[in-house]
């Protein structure tokens, strides 16, 4: 049954304008499930209220809506932008939605320093310097700077650790560096040797060896054997590579290429990243678009949600034509200030690179499609061990992370039938009282997760695992009690005396004995790749935590302190450690600190007898 509207159609349809612009479409919790972009505002949305649908999408979008939203821009570039940035802020399910929205790593070179280093990038490109990529991986730059260092001897290592060196590091014993940090050698050979770096960068293969052959000349002419012996390494080993590229090198164009393979319930876009006419590596991306089956419009989503986001190549290669290529390479050439052109009519080794995109894109879908079988089968596995009725949907697990009760932080993953659900992922940072007690701090954590649980702020799991025996299960069962949410299926995942994986043992609420699955089980490797992804999570934010922690002064901690009157008392009495020294009386006399402040500054410095 569709949900009924909050305005009138007749009204709303007809003060649309034909202007170019925006559109969201609300459900009846109002959020946004929907948004499109328009050359014609009146025209596209008018379409959507047709009794007739094109597609089963569109259908049952409609159901669920119960409001429009509508965003006139001035340019349909204008339009495009907006509905990227709407998208990649809202999420709405009806749209493409690309999961992995990580930034991807370059290869950078800094022009700010004498001797500039080679270095791993990721992330705003804002240093002077020259950036190479983007790479499929962090595999594939970690990969390039090794062969880049063994062929050019150019440093890696951070200027703080280059500055600071009074005689050649091992790098420079097994001839990956030329030691300029203690001048070994010239600024003006090293920027030589960058500058060949760059030009390989570049894909100047011959350029550089031609340069290695004039300089290994040069240096034989001059009687310095040694250094003419290292360029002939250098020409050896280039002509190596040379013979070990793959691809064909006759373009010497950055491109992407876009496969894509669909089974209308998975979609998987592979991106085969050609990088001055070689082949670095590729990525594959699973978008997520409910309901939605034509590539068409999956792969215009895709496009203009992905290259919005980073920097485009001279060329995208598409596996078919999409709707908005026009407006996409006007926006994306004006964005990168050079010339971009999307095509999915391609011959030769375009054809060639684009035929196998298409083949590594349902090698990736079939990849998925039996990882998701096996999620399945460890879901289902998981429902017979429990003698739950149905096979769970939602399972949820807490961990316990500190050192010695510093820093507290407890964890809660998600996992659903698509696996881990990062989404959902959350953390919690614990107060003192729950310090180095472990049972109480699992407490704290799942006190304030299930009672919004219970305010039906939070999904229910089907199943909630918490890492420990039968003390964390007993504090996690009384916690439920409390919220009256003890019906919820709870399991206590403690490790075996050995503590090695497959010796796990499960506790459930009012069995003694604990159950022991055989280490080849599906539903056990389930359970230990939650417990361990939440045992991850939990570490990592108390590392964080810990971190942060240590770099605060115990001062700022204290109530009524301000930075004023911090400043004050580590001027009189020249650091923390006379603070800490100091009586009550002492602290008393200086300004601004009452004798109730001071009283408070030395009980907290001195709590439990420890400075």
């Amino acid at each position: 049954m569709a949900e009924e509207r909050t305005f009138d159609e007749k009204s709303f349809l007809r003060s649309l304008t034909h202007r170019p612009g925006v559109y969201r479409m609300l459900n009846a919790k109002h959020k946004v499930i929907y948004v499109g972009k328009a050359r014609d505002l009146k025209k596209r949305v008018s379409s959507y209220f047709h009794r007739s649908h094109d597609s089963v999408k569109t259908a049952a979008m409609m159901e669920l809506v119960t409001n429009v939203e509508v965003m006139v821009t001035n340019t349909e570039a204008e339009a495009l932008i907006l509905e990227y940035n709407l998208i990649k802020q809202n999420k709405p399910r009806f749209n493409v939605i690309l999961r992995d929205d990580k930034s991807y790593p370059y290869i950078y070179v800094s022009t700010r320093h004498g001797f500039p280093r080679l270095q791993f990038h990721r992330g705003p490109r804002k240093g002077k310097g020259r950036y190479f990529g983007p790479y499929p991986s962090t595999r594939a730059v970690r990969q390039t700077l090794n062969e880049l260092q063994k062929l050019f001897l150019v440093r890696q290592c951070k200027d703080s650790f280059f500055q600071n060196r009074t005689r050649p590091c091992l790098q420079y014993q097994i001839k990956r560096c030329t030691a300029p940090c203690v001048d070994l050698i010239s600024k003006e050979q090293y920027a030589k040797d960058v500058d060949a770096a760059i030009e390989f960068l570049e894909g100047k293969n011959q350029s550089v060896i031609d340069r290695f052959v004039d300089r290994m000349e040069q240096a034989s002419a001059e009687q310095h054997y040694e250094r003419a012996a290292r360029f002939r390494d250098q020409i050896s080993r280039l002509k190596e590579i040379e013979a070990r590229q793959l691809v064909s090198r006759a373009a010497k164009k950055d491109l992407d290429i876009l496969g894509f393979a669909s089974n209308a319930a998975i979609h998987c876009v592979t991106v085969l990243f050609i990088r001055n006419g070689a082949l670095i590596g590729s990525r594959d991306h699973f978008p997520r678009i409910a309901g939605e089956d034509d590539k068409q419009k999956i792969l215009n989503g895709f496009v203009t949600q992905y290259y919005l986001g980073r920097d485009a190549p001279a060329e995208i290669i598409l596996d078919t034509e999409i709707e908005d290529t026009q407006l996409l390479e006007s926006e994306l050439s004006e964005r990168m200030g050079r010339k971009i052109a999307i095509r999915s009519k391609v011959r030769g080794d375009r054809a060639r690179w684009l035929q196998m995109a298409r083949t590594n894109a349902e090698q990736g879908l079939n990849l998925q499609v039996a990882s998701n079988a096996t999620i399945r089968r460890q879901f289902a596995a998981l429902a017979e061990v429990l003698q739950l009725d149905e096979t769970p949907e939602r399972l949820e697990c807490f961990d316990v992370s500190h050192t010695s009760g510093e820093a507290t932080v407890a964890s809660c993953v998600v996992f659903n039938a698509a696996g881990p659900l990062k989404s959902d992922y959350r953390r919690f940072n614990l107060k003192p009282d729950s310090a180095g007690d472990d049972y109480a701090a699992m407490a704290e954590a799942l006190r304030r997760r299930y009672t919004r649980v219970k305010k039906g702020e939070v999904p229910v799991p089907d199943v909630l695992f918490v890492d420990g025996g039968k003390g964390q299960l007993a504090e996690a069962m009384t916690v439920l009690d409390e919220l009256e949410l003890d019906w919820l299926k709870v399991v206590g995942v403690a490790k075996g005396r050995a503590r090695k994986a497959g010796a796990e043992r499960m506790f459930l609420p009012g069995q003694k004995t604990a159950i022991q699955l055989p280490s080849d089980s599906p539903a056990l490797l389930l359970i230990q790749q939650i417990r361990d992804e939440a045992h991850r999570f939990a570490i990592t934010g108390h590392r964080a935590r810990r971190s942060k922690t240590r770099k605060t002064s115990r001062l700022e901690q204290i109530p009524g302190l301000g930075p004023k009157r911090r400043r004050e008392l580590l001027r009189q009495f020249g650091g923390l450690q006379g603070v800490i020294g100091a009586g009550i009386d002492d602290l008393a006399k200086v300004r601004g600190i009452s004798r109730s402040l001071a009283e408070s500054i030395y009980n907290d410095l001195h709590l439990d007898g420890q400075n």
